[in-house]
């Protein structure tokens, strides 16, 4: 029997994805919010509401129902990606590299990352919770980039769009996954914005590290060290640390950056098109 995903005959599964382009990111993704949606559903309905089988805000509660549906949804994006022959080519070396400059947006998230965990009150947040976040935040990374600077990055590459293009819609996808928050959570509408304001900018510096890394892996460890290190800092502050400035502006310092180097991007991108056009 021939195999579908490796033959020169592929099957009309695999055919769909490969012709890529943005509209089917979107599909993509919005499918994937809504199996994470009810895999949390599924997991509430299994243990029960937040703060049932384990105290609200403790290291089983943050396992149990922060990670275990990110986890599900994980497990669903590795199998999609294999039932389309993706694993290599999501995981392997990337063909569009980059230029030195776009480390900034790495060194600033991790002056970040490090500060808000140097920031954070050890003592009062316990090993436990902090081992549990830690070990949560690394299926965060994986989850959310796999599926936008993996997949959307490249479904769009597939279909030819040109690298700013792949940035901005990859980075407004990961924007839109955070603006469901308004409905899920307490938050209001003004705060929401704000986080899909950053999650945009924050996806654009995800989207240089895999550029300048060469490697999903990279954004992938750097996202797993953003969840953790903000969640604890803004449960158990440090006080009288002056590196807790850093992270109290985090949004804001990932903002200016990402937008920066969006407009540095835009130029070198443009630039470096019509030099190849003149070549």
């Amino acid at each position: 029997m021939q195999n579908p995903l490796t033959d020169e005959h592929p099957s009309a599964w695999r055919r769909f994805w490969e012709r890529g382009d943005w509209w089917r990111a979107v599909v993509l993704v919005a499918v994937y919010y809504g199996v994470y949606q009810l895999l949390s559903l599924l997991v509430g309905a299994v243990f029960g509401e937040e703060g049932g089988i384990a105290e609200k805000g403790s290291g089983l509660d943050v396992l149990i129902y922060t990670a275990l549906p990110i986890v599900l949804g994980c497990v669903v994006l590795l199998a999609f990606a294999a039932s389309l022959g993706w694993l290599r080519e999501l995981f392997g070396p990337q063909p569009v590299r980059g230029r030195r400059w776009m480390w900034i947006g790495i060194v600033v998230v991790l002056v970040i990352n490090v500060s808000a965990l140097l920031s954070v009150d050890a003592g009062a947040a316990g090993a436990t919770l902090i081992g549990c976040w830690l070990l949560t935040g690394l299926f965060v990374g994986l989850a959310e980039e796999l599926l936008t600077r993996g997949f959307v990055v490249n479904l769009m590459r597939k279909a030819g769009r040109g690298e700013i293009a792949v940035a901005l819609v990859s980075s407004a996808l990961f924007g839109a996954l955070h603006a469901g928050n308004f409905f899920t959570t307490d938050q209001g509408l003004s705060t929401t914005a704000l986080q899909v304001v950053y999650t945009f900018f924050f996806g654009f510096l995800m989207y240089l590290a895999l550029r300048v890394t060469g490697r999903l892996i990279w954004p992938i460890l750097l996202h797993a060290s953003t969840d953790p290190s903000i969640f604890l800092f803004g449960a158990h502050p440090v006080s009288g640390n002056p590196l807790i400035l850093v992270p109290t502006f985090s949004t804001y310092l990932v903002i200016l950056t990402g937008a920066v180097l969006l407009i540095v991007f835009i130029v070198s991108e443009r630039r470096q098109a019509r030099r190849a056009a003149t070549a």
